[in-house]
């Protein structure tokens, strides 16, 4: 190791050797065996090691080497000794260490390997007791199974060496017994100057204000979130099981009528009592709620109540009498709490008010028990807040409530309020929703009034049932009067409206099939339609339909049979075509449009439903409405598995002496001809006060058929209603409403018969095209 060059009086004084007693000799002469230090050629060494004393016995101390400059090479070495216990700095004694170590506000402890304590500090005494614990585990100071998981986590800190930062536990504290408080502890391994553990030693501070920091924060933000099923009751069932038990033991909220029900709510008033209903309540471990009212019942505070005083001033109420609270109290078998009666089973209560604005929807009160502490303001005010986000949530959901009455009320407006008596037919139906408590669905029926008196008979049948199904029928209900207005032929229309639901279905987010997203599109891939035109003049009903079931059609003499017409594809199916079936219907005969729900269920199937409904419509002259009564109370069984409609129509036919037709030669001069025809017409009718008007549309309607059109042309005056004129010719080809210039010498016709009519279009026949007028009829004389 080398030998001793110099000696310091501190050294003798230390070690008991006097410098001619040492210098010049073996350093190892005061080391004992093992005790060799290294000699480090750059930089200093720091480390304990046994010296042996002149009087023989051993001491632990602490050196420090560090290199020096030597001449000729040679190598010196500055050794410095010092009591470890004291220090190697100058300034840094024991007393300053005990005075860091003991008296430090952070409680901490030393463990031997086998992790019994050493030494404990005061602060650690303090926070957490058991004075008594030096030489024992803290399993065994502490039995429980957190402890035991603390002192896992400190062998594996010993066994690896690796530190533990920020190990939270629960635990009590001395000066508050009963209160939950939260701490952080950090281990770290000692070592010896060869990296060999020589124990553990742990700190520990109290993060309870941070915790319960945190722990609000999270409810806070789980209040933020709750109410997303936009169920006012919901809402308020999830913020009170947000509040137990972390701030409360037991909480119960009142909403206002209004809120529950989706109706305005009335701005907040001071006046009188108040009359709530009881919402939703948690109640915490050990808690009885069961005298609390049901979801539901009337929930009455008086005038002088803390409730109504809350509610009027629109701010928290602390410290209310015991009996505001909600009837609960704490069971015997509560571990840890006394059999208690209501009246002194919990601290006095916290009264919150839920509002929105000017608008009050509600009171939360938050119970805690007698065993927890009290509330304070600062509890006040976070309650407050938690009120603050409950009331967004709630105001979501009472708004989606009314949102939702409002739609159920506009869906309602989608199907027909009445479909009366028609020239062309009489009509009854009737219409029964699956979904008892949305009253709609996604069956319709329809009577949509044509030209010529022609009548259009429609019966559809949405996928689904409920809102949905009533959205996407809303909307298909809407395109077919849409199409009926063109006037197009039954197997053109489906055509047309299965063109509309692929469209609105390619419409849809890739990836997505048509109705998962959004309600309007709901059921509209695979609906079924029928739909019929019945032409009273001509006693003819052409239909199509798209896979939906085909009607039964009453004989005037009381036969009944399903017509052999071409079943076409579901809406949205695409890639086959519909046919279209004409028939004759005379005076008298009785059709019945249906859905399947009407005809099948679960005890029949629909062959026997069709049968059933084909014997009752067995009388022909019998009233429709009774006829309705009796299918219906025959045939749809309770509860529906599917929604049902049914559709009457008892065809009827105009006189020959309400219609007048004339062929009409190509040739211009017979305009004149045609007016007069027209003329003595309308006064056989005694229409003479329309005689001007028609004049002018008969004039222009053939002037344009000759000119433009193609033989042959026919004229035609129907009498009912209204009064309609029509000109059919053999060309296609479209008219177009025009606005003439100034100086253009034509072009004005069709812009005045439009003038004149009520309305006006056109429509495609199987030899060419129709173009009418409808006029109103003058009112008669008195």
């Amino acid at each position: 190791m080398g030998n001793v060059i110099g000696w310091s009086e501190a050294a003798e004084a230390l070690l008991g050797y006097r410098a001619d007693e040492i210098l010049d000799r073996p350093v190892g002469l005061v080391l004992t065996p093992g005790g060799e230090v290294p000699r480090p050629e750059n930089g200093d060494w720091n480390g304990v090691v046994e010296v042996r004393h002149r009087a023989g016995h051993t001491l632990r101390l602490g050196v420090r080497m560090g290199a020096m400059g030597g001449a000729a090479g040679r190598a010196y070495w500055l050794m410095t000794v010092f009591d470890p216990d004291e220090g190697a700095l100058p300034g840094v004694n024991r007393s300053l260490l005990d005075g860091l170590l003991s008296h430090s506000p952070i409680g901490m402890a030393v463990m031997d390997t086998d992790l019994r304590y050493t030494w404990v500090n005061e602060a650690l005494v303090r926070t957490s007791g058991a004075a008594d614990r030096l030489g024992r585990t803290l399993s065994a100071v502490f039995p429980s199974e957190q402890a035991a998981a603390g002192e896992a986590a400190m062998r594996r800190v010993l066994e690896t060496g690796t530190p533990r930062i920020d190990y939270e536990y629960r635990g009590p504290i001395l000066s508050d017994p009963t209160g939950e408080h939260m701490y952080s502890a950090s281990f770290f391994r000692l070592e010896d100057e060869y990296d060999k553990p020589t124990g553990l030693c742990y700190l520990v501070i109290d993060i309870t204000e941070r915790w319960r920091r945190h722990r609000r924060e999270l409810m806070l933000s789980r209040a933020r979130a709750c109410g997303k099923e936009l169920d006012p009751v919901r809402a308020a069932q999830e913020l009170a099981e947000i509040c137990v038990p972390d701030f409360a033991d037991l909480v119960s909220i009142d909403l206002a009528d209004a809120v529950l029900q989706g109706s305005e709510i009335p701005c907040a008033s001071a006046q009188g009592s108040v009359s709530l209903r009881h919402a939703g309540h948690q109640a915490g471990d050990g808690v009885c709620a069961s005298s609390l009212r049901g979801r539901g019942d009337a929930v009455e505070y008086g005038p002088q109540s803390p409730a109504v005083r809350c509610l009027e001033d629109g701010k928290g109420v602390l410290g209310a009498s015991a009996h505001a609270a909600p009837a609960a109290r704490t069971t015997e078998s509560a571990p840890g709490r006394p059999p208690t009666g209501e009246e002194d089973a919990f601290h006095p209560p916290i009264m919150v008010p839920l509002c929105a604005s000017a608008l009050s929807l509600g009171l939360v009160t938050f119970l805690r028990a007698r065993d927890k502490e009290p509330f304070t303001p600062e509890d006040l005010a976070f309650a407050e807040e938690l009120a603050v986000h409950g009331s967004s949530a709630l105001v979501a959901a009472h708004r989606f409530a009314q949102e939702r009455r409002i739609s159920l009320s506009l869906q309602r407006s989608l199907l027909p309020g009445r479909l009366g008596a028609d020239e062309a037919a009489e009509i009854a139906w009737r219409y029964f929703p699956a979904s008892q408590e949305a009253g709609v669905g996604g069956d319709w029926v329809d009577a949509i009034p044509l030209s010529g008196a022609r009548i259009a008979l429609v019966v559809g049948d949405v996928v689904g049932h409920g809102v949905n199904a009533a959205a996407a029928m809303g909307r298909l209900r809407a395109a077919v009067h849409t199409l009926a207005a063109m006037d197009l032929p039954p197997d053109e229309l489906l055509a047309h409206l299965d063109d509309f639901v692929t469209r609105i279905c390619a419409e849809q987010p890739s990836g997505t099939r048509c109705g998962e997203e959004g309600p309007s599109l709901m059921g509209t891939l695979g609906a079924s339609c029928m739909y019929a035109v019945y032409d009273p003049v001509d006693r003819t009903c052409a239909m199509a339909r798209a896979g939906h079931p085909a009607p039964v059609i009453t004989r005037p003499d009381g036969t009944t049979f399903v017509p052999d017409l071409p079943v076409g594809p579901l809406l949205g199916v695409g890639s086959v075509p519909f046919e279209a079936v004409e028939m004759t219907c005379p005076d008298g005969s009785l059709l019945a449009f249906y859905t399947d729900g009407l005809v099948e269920d679960r005890s029949r199937d629909m062959d026997e439903g069709v049968a059933q409904l084909r014997s009752l419509l067995g009388d022909a002259d019998a009233p429709l409405e009774q006829m309705c009564d009796d299918a219906v109370a025959a045939l749809v069984s309770r509860p529906l598995r599917d929604d049902a409609a049914l559709l009457l129509a008892r065809t009827a036919s105009f006189s020959s002496s309400a219609v007048a037709t004339w062929e009409i030669p190509v040739d211009p001069a017979y305009v004149r001809e045609a007016r007069a025809l027209a003329d003595r017409q309308l006064e056989e009718w005694g229409l003479g006060d329309l005689q001007f008007t028609t004049e002018l549309i008969v004039s222009e309607l053939v002037t344009n058929a000759i000119r433009y059109g193609a033989a042959p042309i026919r004229l035609r005056l129907i009498h009912h209603r209204v009064l309609t004129c029509e000109v059919f010719d053999g060309s296609s080809t479209s008219p177009r409403l025009r606005h003439a210039r100034t100086m253009d010498e034509g072009g004005r016709g069709l812009f005045l018969v439009a003038q004149a009519s009520q309305r006006w279009g056109y429509r495609y026949t199987g030899s060419g095209k129709s173009i009418w007028v409808e006029q109103v009829l003058p009112p008669p004389w008195p």
